[in-house]
């Protein structure tokens, strides 16, 4: 199928999921798209299993035609994270830096070596022979929390704006981190990279470090030319312009480009938004990336739904998914836990932080891209079905309750009315 052809399935398939979820269903928009396409997947598998080469081509179309892990690793992502860090106060930012930093930096590497080892003993109750560091790489890939969740049901649970900010600005940035750990445990799992500690250190302050100060130069740039002008039309390509270009500079400079997009979209959603452009321009701005975040989300749960066509659906592999999820809870508490308790001997923290910022931390298409792009071989199949469960139980389970669960902890007192 050409490009035009499976953009018109996927938008055809995000309108229907969404016209029966406004209409009917009344949950969050992306949790529902995701289980109407987990829905339609399902029902797929049911008729494949008498009449299979019905649902073959179906299956080759989201496995090929689609590419999960291109569409969103490669065109996507960019700019939904840009989208995000558009709106994220600058000056929020700053109160919770050290917070933020830790989680997305000592949290994420914390959190990869205890779901890690943990997950290598485990694999080997089971019977599977997987090494140690394929172990790591689940856990480096399992361990960020997905920007895109998050921030998608954000907007509807009305948290406090202290805890908002953790959160959000901890899945912006520990993201980038993410897959920079990811990438050099995968390099060193299949024997790209040598295991020298030195040398490791130095790429991933290149990679990361390098990403955050194009991000800056990105923001500068574009800061400088919406200053020059005052024509929204102009300024809205000029944006465009940043997050297509910059991420495909990043790539080709192998810097991390999600790191770019986020301080790039921080830099002119505050410095731009303050001082380069007119009342009307940031309107029609706002407008602009918001309905680009609506509708790239839409396509992106869409996708997520529908990827179960491509799983190797084995007992002990979703018994194995299923197991795991306490695991990444629990890494998760610790890795949250453990820095909020010696950082509250010098500063206050919301009531029920560690229990919010641990059942908040959405998995999502992020750790299910990275699985998609681990090469064949024996620990493919069993890495990608446990991080679908696990991704799967994050949204559905954790996103639809952590409104409830802000509730009974007091952090928030009444349901906020849900965005239509």
């Amino acid at each position: 199928m050409s490009i035009f052809d499976t953009t018109a399935v996927l938008l055809v398939l995000a309108a229907l999921f969404g016209f029966v979820n406004a209409r009917v269903l009344k949950l969050p928009g992306t949790i529902a798209l995701m289980m109407m396409g987990l829905g339609l997947a399902t029902l797929l598998l049911l008729i494949g299993q008498g009449v299979p080469e019905v649902v073959e081509p179906i299956r080759e179309f989201v496995r090929s035609d689609i590419d999960f892990n291109e569409t969103l690793m490669g065109v996507l992502l960019s700019f939904l994270l840009f989208a995000g860090a558009l709106h994220v106060n600058l000056a929020d930012l700053k109160e919770q830096k050290w917070i933020i930093f830790v989680l997305a930096s000592f949290g994420v590497v914390i959190s990869t070596f205890l779901i890690g080892t943990v997950f290598y003993f485990l694999t080997r109750a089971f019977g599977f022979e997987i090494s140690f560091l394929f172990s790591l790489v689940f856990g480096a890939l399992i361990s960020p929390t997905d920007p895109i969740a998050v921030l998608g049901i954000l907007k509807k649970v009305g948290a406090p704006k202290s805890l908002e900010t953790k959160i959000c600005g901890e899945s912006l940035f520990n993201d980038g981190v993410g897959v920079v750990v990811f990438l050099t445990l995968l390099g060193l799992a299949m024997g790209h990279t040598r295991l020298d500690p030195g040398h490791i250190a130095m790429d991933f302050f290149i990679e990361a470090g390098g990403g955050i100060v194009l991000g800056l130069a990105l923001g500068s740039v574009c800061y400088w030319m919406l200053k020059q002008l005052d024509d929204y039309d102009v300024e809205i390509l000029i944006t465009l312009a940043c997050v297509t270009g910059g991420y495909a500079l990043a790539s080709r400079l192998h810097l991390s480009g999600p790191l770019a997009m986020v301080v790039a979209g921080l830099f002119i959603g505050n410095q731009g938004r303050a001082f380069a452009m007119s009342k009307l321009t940031r309107g029609h701005l706002d407008t602009f990336w918001e309905l680009v975040d609506e509708i790239l989300n839409a396509l992106l749960f869409v996708l997520l739904g529908l990827e179960l066509l491509v799983l190797v659906l084995e007992g002990k592999f979703l018994l194995l998914g299923v197991l795991t999820i306490p695991l990444v809870l629990v890494a998760r508490f610790v890795a949250v836990g453990g820095p909020i308790l010696l950082m509250k001997r010098r500063r206050k923290f919301s009531r029920g932080a560690v229990r919010v910022l641990t059942w908040g931390g959405l998995r999502g298409g992020i750790s299910v891209a990275l699985a998609l792009s681990i090469p064949d071989g024996p620990e493919r199949n069993l890495i990608l079905t446990v991080t679908y469960v696990v991704v799967v139980f994050s949204i559905v389970v954790q996103g639809l309750t952590l409104g409830p669960l802000m509730r009974k902890i007091g952090v928030i007192e009444s349901e906020p009315e849900l965005k239509r």
